[in-house]
């Protein structure tokens, strides 16, 4: 099932009221039912996943996966349609390497005449090609803001749209090479009704494969380099000429003369000057547009081809990569006391009560917050105590501290680390395993706007493989946040998960308060401590770990 991905980065709430957002939240195939609309702000869920502080209130806007067609929903039961969006559950698979680097994009560039049938070909492709994720990029995102003068000779129908220059293709270019690195990129929306671009964006991020489509793609050299694939629609002109007719008049709110005089005088000249010519770049050039079933077989045939030379079972070779590797530097353990081994004891223990386990789960969590908060920068301060005497102190020299909890079982550890932290922003990302691959998935995420400028305690309870936390931290990178400014908290972990971060991320800071030697096949670590979010939470199902 292939997912087209579109994300808004929207006013964090349910109406206009309260300014502007602080939080950035994307829901990745997650269903509500509820209906969807691009254009207006959704209703807060009254179980929010996420706040910016505890007890503080947060408007948001949701964002879904949205499209692939009408046809795939019939072949799966994990897609929720509505009357203006088809909604599918599926997750992001990882988009990077072992060693955490991203995998670049397979990129299909679709070029051709206005109204040849570009689109319906994407979404053709998308839909047979299957994969788990695939981002859709329109050039007609791109067309240039309008000057005045330029508003008054498109709303005459005398403003050339057809012509290179109308393109900002700078900004084509910069968000096209970021969704190559699997990068989150802003992307304008443009109301062709108005012939101006929206006060919103669109947030997307990269994907195994990324389709553009545009009349005059081929038209800029950088765009082309970057292409894997390029495809061009040939449809016949009075074809192109009929659809673009009845789209402009129905949907643009054009008359027909208007639309018959832009034809003339832009549309047909730039075709037969920028247009055509550019299909000498084409790699395949498919008459009948989305009519060739034949042309888009192939298409998908060598997309799969690609991909699966690219193909990686990332848990099970991170388990295997760094074995007899001593201990990274970037690691930090609590101090094995006595008081610490007892409490490990305690959670470790099969027949170990949930109130039990909860209970010293919470004291070593406080434990471990606590020691991480002495990694962080301090500096010097001199106070007055009571009896008028100054006193050396020290305070934590930064200002913007954010947890980011992996949920569901990072998700624990939120109030110890409130408890410790006045007034810590907090962000959640949910990672779920695909039971069919074993590989993590992304699901949802909810960041503060500004997650670049925070030290991140990044927050999971048991680290196995690190497929997970790798992920989380992959996430945070790609939101510009600074490497070493990541802190990776754990209760447990893994030899295997302690290399699989250090190799990967060296200037992440991984703290835990004890690391056990190996992963099972089924990935719980031993000796261990089973599945933590089921004992933590009552709804483990068996103790067979």
């Amino acid at each position: 099932m292939a997912d087209c991905v579109v994300f808004k980065d929207a006013p964090s709430s349910a109406s206009s009221d309260g300014g502007s957002s602080d939080d950035l939240c994307y829901e990745i195939g997650i269903p509500y039912n509820r209906q969807e609309s691009v254009a207006t702000d959704s209703p807060e869920s009254p179980q929010s996943p996420a706040s910016p502080r505890i007890g503080q209130r947060v408007k948001r806007e949701r964002t879904l996966s949205m499209s692939k067609s009408a046809k795939s929903a019939t072949k799966t039961d994990t897609v929720l349609r509505t009357r203006q969006r088809t909604i599918y559950t599926s997750g992001r698979p990882p988009w990077y390497d072992t060693q955490g680097q991203p995998n670049e994009s397979f990129v299909i560039g679709i070029c051709g005449g206005s109204a040849s049938g570009k689109t319906t070909v994407a979404q053709k492709i998308i839909e047979a090609l299957d994969v788990p994720w695939v981002t859709l990029l329109c050039l007609d995102s791109f067309y240039k803001v309008l000057n005045e003068e330029q508003h008054r000779l498109a709303h005459n129908n005398e403003y050339n749209f057809d012509h290179p220059d109308a393109f900002d293709f700078d900004l084509m270019n910069e968000t096209l090479r970021k969704l190559k690195e699997g990068k989150r990129v802003e992307v304008p929306i443009y109301n062709f009704v108005t012939h101006s671009r929206e006060k919103v964006t669109k947030i997307m991020y990269g994907a195994n494969v990324i389709v553009c489509d545009g009349i005059l793609l081929f038209a800029n050299k950088t765009l082309v380099d970057m292409m894997d694939m390029k495809v061009f629609i040939d449809t016949d002109s009075d074809i192109r000429l009929a659809r673009r007719m009845r789209r402009d008049i129905t949907e643009r709110g054009r008359d027909l003369e208007g639309v018959i005089k832009q034809y003339n005088q832009f549309v047909k000249p730039m075709f037969d000057y920028y247009i055509a010519p550019s299909m000498i770049h084409a790699d395949l050039i498919v008459p009948r547009g989305g009519e060739n079933q034949v042309a888009i077989d192939l298409i998908v045939q060598h997309v799969h081809t690609q991909l699966q030379s690219k193909g990686l079972k990332l848990r099970s070779k991170l388990i295997k990569i760094h074995c007899d590797q001593p201990l990274p530097k970037s690691l930090r353990l609590l101090p094995p006391t006595s008081q610490i081994r007892g409490m490990h004891t305690f959670i470790r223990k099969r027949e170990t009560s949930r109130d039990e386990f909860i209970f010293y789960s919470k004291r070593l969590m406080r434990l471990l917050i606590e020691f991480t908060l002495s990694l962080l920068p301090f500096k010097e301060v001199i106070v007055e105590t009571p009896q008028n005497i100054s006193y050396h102190g020290k305070r934590i020299d930064c200002q913007k501290i954010c947890g980011v909890s992996i949920l569901r079982a990072g998700e624990t550890m939120e109030q110890s680390l409130c408890e410790v932290i006045k007034d810590v922003r907090i962000g959640k990302i949910l990672i779920q395993t695909n039971r069919d691959t074993d590989e993590p998935e992304l699901y949802y995420l909810r960041l503060p706007k500004d997650i670049k400028d925070y030290k991140i305690m990044l927050m999971d309870a048991t680290v196995a493989s690190g497929a997970a936390a790798m992920m989380a931290i992959r996430v945070l990178l790609d939101h510009d946040v600074p490497e070493d400014n990541i802190y990776l908290l754990s209760l447990l972990m893994a030899v295997s998960g302690v290399h699989s971060i250090a190799y990967a991320f060296p200037n992440v800071k991984v703290i835990t308060t004890e690391v056990d030697p190996e992963v099972s096949d089924k990935f719980y670590i031993l000796p261990g401590i089973g599945n933590y979010g089921d004992r933590f939470y009552g709804t483990e199902a068996s103790t067979d770990y």
